[in-house]
């Protein structure tokens, strides 16, 4: 199940969801948190659903669908965190949290209110945490400018990260400077996870850490372990970023090829 708010547009939040967890082989229920008015170039209106609407739908997802595992993207407000954590106190399963917080546009998606309880709520619930170098930075209070790419400095972030509660920490160097892209599963154990791969010339990478969070998901709710889902999911995510030029999609940031292992563009 997937827990976010929707993107008009479809490159994003809930409906990236849904084609990512399909793509990689699991059924996606999904719980509609807030609706955009997005496109590729940006966000032109934000939308919360009542929150009263949003725990409906848990409810009626929760009692009838076995979930395995539930992915956590947009959530908007501090009202709609605790409410979500509420309503999903009973359940057993793996909880994927991605702190969305900024569109790809620049546009915000989470007000600033709610970064705290975040932190203080629904970070402590999740098997998984999957932040970017932004998000990262905005949850521990550091200046958004201020990355260090080193590996040593980025394990010791990611171990300030999992200190805040998470199982897990899937640190995204989708943001960094280099021409590979370097992500870090720190789990509590002594030996971090690495994934690399060449940094992709391309525009169209419009709903990577929704589609990332949500394959990673899938994976968890058939079964996987914490590693060999990221693995799985990184393996998928990198050759969607290589094929979405493909898609030739909207004016500005366009979407990956959710569905590159299905059909190809002819």
């Amino acid at each position: 199940m997937t827990i976010a708010g929707s993107d008009s547009g479809g490159g994003a939040g809930i409906q990236a969801d849904i084609k990512a967890m399909s793509a990689n082989g699991t059924y996606a229920a999904s719980v509609v948190t807030a609706i955009t008015a997005q496109n590729t170039i940006g966000v032109s209106a934000v939308h919360p659903v009542p929150i009263d609407v949003v725990t409906a739908q848990i409810h009626s997802v929760l009692t009838d669908l076995d979930v395995k595992a539930i992915k956590i993207g947009m959530l908007f407000s501090s009202e709609l965190v605790s409410a979500v954590v509420k309503a999903i106190e009973g359940f057993t399963g793996e909880v994927v949290v991605d702190p969305v917080m900024v569109a790809k546009s620049g546009d915000l998606l989470l007000q600033n209110e709610a970064v705290e309880a975040l932190i203080s709520e629904l970070i402590p619930r999740a098997t998984m945490l999957t932040p970017n170098y932004p998000e990262a930075n905005v949850l521990l209070g550091i200046p958004s400018e201020a990355v260090n790419e080193d590996k040593h400095s980025l394990i010791e972030q990611g171990n300030q990260l999992l200190a805040l509660g998470a199982t897990s920490v899937l640190l995204k160097g989708g943001h960094g400077a280099s021409n590979t892209c370097t992500d870090m599963l720190i789990d509590g154990t002594s030996e971090t996870l690495v994934l690399t791969a060449p940094r992709v010339n391309t525009r169209n990478t419009h709903g990577t850490g929704c589609t990332y969070s949500s394959s990673i998901a899938a994976y968890l709710a058939k079964g996987f372990s914490l590693r060999d889902a990221v693995t799985a999911a990184h393996t998928y995510l990198h050759a969607a970023i290589q094929r979405a030029d493909e898609l030739e999609i909207g004016k500005g940031h366009g979407p990956v090829h959710h569905f590159h292992n299905c059909w190809n563009i002819q």
